[in-house]
Formats: structure tokens, C-alpha cells, sequence
């Protein structure tokens, strides 16, 4: 199913997005597993999902509302949906919107994000997310095509520092310099922390480890506890 940049825009504005992921080697890292969590997520008024793998968005195919996808490939450097191989992959799989890397990083197959986007646009009718860095990254990604801006990726290219909850500058930022919609990722852990990416400029926001990653919380939990048991 394809989306009008318009209609989707539409759809999600004021909207939660959220990130149904797990990493390998965990008890959840299973597409069934993700399918189910991202379903309870629909079930709780997520307007969309974004998943991660090939078999991630397959298992999820009989969701209502717009899957965003992406394919992670390595850990460092540009490893998000990096290819045009990969951008292709995760459109065939059903992802009505592509996810990828959107920072000005070299790109392993050696074409430009421009290169990419238009590529991919020629044998799928997809939305793009760019992943990005910084404000630069986001005019940039905007000009080569790029029909959504994340800010999935500030804090973790080395242009700006990494802040405790959401770059809400950096949001505040390309709300201001760009035209595309943008969608608010990256340390969103509090319904506080979302309402305040919106009222900073996002059209939507993007929340992954603080609802769909168990351990992670767990852990937020567990060490909140020697201080309390202490006084």
C-alpha cells in the first residue's frame, strides 16, 4: 500500500510512533514476538510503527496503520537501512515507509543518500525517513529527497553531544530550517519528555527503549532502589 506524503503527514500529526525493536541475543529478539508487541502498541493509540529486520515487518503485515522500516546491518558508522540493497529489501518486505541512515556519512555502497532515494523511488512507491544527526544532515537529507526528518540520530555521529532525554534544540532546529515533516526519535523517555518534542516542533515523535524494551526498564527500576534502601 503506498502513502501520500500529504495523507501520511496528516495521520500522524501530534501523533506516537513507536519503535517495536529488540537486539540479538535476547529473549525477545523474535518477528512473532515484535509482531505482537507492535500490535498491543496499535491497540494503545500508536499511529505508527516503526520495525526493525525483514521478517520483523512480514510477521506485522496485518497492521492498520503505516509501518516504518528499517534494516540494521553492523553497529558503527552509517549501519541503518545503508545501502540501496537494503532500502529495497525493507520496501519488498511491506514497509510503507523506509528508514535510513540520513547523515552526510560515505555510505558503503558508495552512493550519495540523492543517489539512493531517487534509486529506490524508481522500482517502489515508498516514503523516506532520513535518520539524522544534525541540523546540517537534515537540510541536506530535505534536499536529496527525503519525505520525513529524524532526529534518530543526534548524539551518535560526534556533531553534536549526546543529551540525557531528547534533542529538543536540535528538534526545535529543523522544525524551523526545513519543510518536512519531523519526527522526534532518540532518548524520548517520559510521556514528558514526547509532549515537550512536540511543543518544540515535531510533527510526531518516535519512542522505542521505554516502551517496547523490558530489560532497559527493568534496569531504570533496579538502580533506582540502593538510594531509596540507603536514606
Amino acid at each position: 500500500m503506498s502513502i501520500d506524503p500529504a495523507e501520511f503527514t496528516a495521520r500522524i500529526s501530534g501523533g506516537l510512533i513507536v519503535s517495536c525493536q529488540a537486539y540479538p541475543g535476547e529473549a525477545m529478539r523474535d518477528p512473532n514476538t515484535m509482531a505482537q508487541v507492535a500490535r498491543a502498541a496499535v491497540t494503545g493509540g500508536a499511529v505508527g510503527i516503526r520495525l526493525q529486520g525483514i521478517d520483523d515487518i512480514r510477521a506485522a503485515a496485518d497492521l492498520d496503520v503505516p509501518v516504518i522500516g528499517l534494516w540494521k546491518d553492523g553497529a558503527d558508522g552509517v549501519f541503518i537501512t545503508p545501502t540501496l540493497e537494503h532500502a529495497r529489501a525493507v520496501a519488498d518486505a511491506g514497509a510503507e515507509v523506509v528508514a535510513l541512515d540520513g547523515t552526510r556519512r560515505p555510505r558503503p555502497d558508495g552512493l550519495t543518500l540523492a543517489e539512493t532515494i531517487a534509486a529506490l523511488r524508481e522500482t517502489h512507491d515508498v516514503l523516506v525517513m532520513a535518520d539524522c544527526g544534525s541540523l546540517d544532515d537534515a537540510i541536506a537529507a530535505e534536499a536529496a529527497g527525503a519525505d520525513l526528518l529524524g532526529t534518530t540520530l543526534a548524539g551518535y555521529t560526534g556533531e553534536r553531544p549526546k543529551t540525557p532525554g531528547p534533542d529538543l534544540e536540535l528538534v526545535e532546529q529543523v522544525a524551523a530550517h526545513c519543510t518536512r515533516p519531523v519526527i522526534a526519535e532518540g532518548r524520548i523517555h517520559t510521556p514528558a519528555d514526547a509532549a515537550a518534542a512536540v511543543a518544540a516542533g515535531a510533527t510526531a515523535v518516535c519512542v522505542g527503549t521505554a516502551i517496547t524494551h523490558p530489560s532497559s526498564i527493568t534496569s531504570w527500576f533496579v538502580a533506582a532502589l540502593p538510594e531509596a534502601v540507603a536514606r
